[in-house]
């Protein structure tokens, strides 16, 4: 009987434990995953994408919407690492 209460005890006491576990694991986790995402590699910020854009399109004989609109594209481009 009292073999019984204490195997009883012991296995409560192992669940216990290894809740704790997964509890501290999930906690670990969400503290490793929340906060700001990685840059991007070869990301720009919005005025060097802007400045490389101009250069690339320096001397360009279009129509000032056309520029507009290849810059857009460009700086949009350059921003998101690609």
């Amino acid at each position: 009987m009292i073999k019984m209460f204490s195997t009883i005890a012991v296995t409560g006491l192992m669940a216990l434990a290894m809740s704790g576990v997964s509890q501290a694991q999930e906690r670990t986790f969400k503290k490793i995953t929340s906060g700001q995402p990685a840059a991007l590699q070869g990301a720009m910020t919005q005025s060097q994408a802007r400045k490389a854009c101009r250069m690339e399109m320096a001397g360009t004989r279009e129509s000032k919407a056309a520029i507009n609109k290849k810059m857009r594209t460009c700086m949009d481009l350059k921003m998101n690492g690609n």
